[in-house]
């Protein structure tokens, strides 16, 4: 599923608000909002940008680490992983 970097969440829609979340900021890393090892936005700017629950960003963020599109490091924040380059 494709989401678009600049779309509000739909809180009645059929996708749960953490993983249009997780899929807008996968986008914006893709559209190249943030490089590998940059920090993201963090918690907070993203529980004020989105109206969601702080519980809801971290739901997000659990799936974007789970799936390797992101990293986070005690203290400091979230930051975008090292993808390695497509072979062919």
């Amino acid at each position: 599923m494709t989401f678009d970097p600049d779309a509000e969440i739909q809180h009645d829609g059929p996708v749960t608000p953490y993983r249009q979340l997780a899929g807008i900021i996968r986008a914006r890393i893709a559209r190249g909002d943030w490089a590998p090892g940059q920090r993201i936005a963090t918690e907070k700017d993203l529980v004020q940008e989105f109206g969601l629950a702080r519980s809801t960003v971290r739901r997000a963020m659990a799936v974007l680490v789970e799936e390797g599109d992101v990293y986070t490091v005690p203290q400091r924040g979230s930051y975008v992983s090292e993808r390695p380059e497509a072979e062919g």
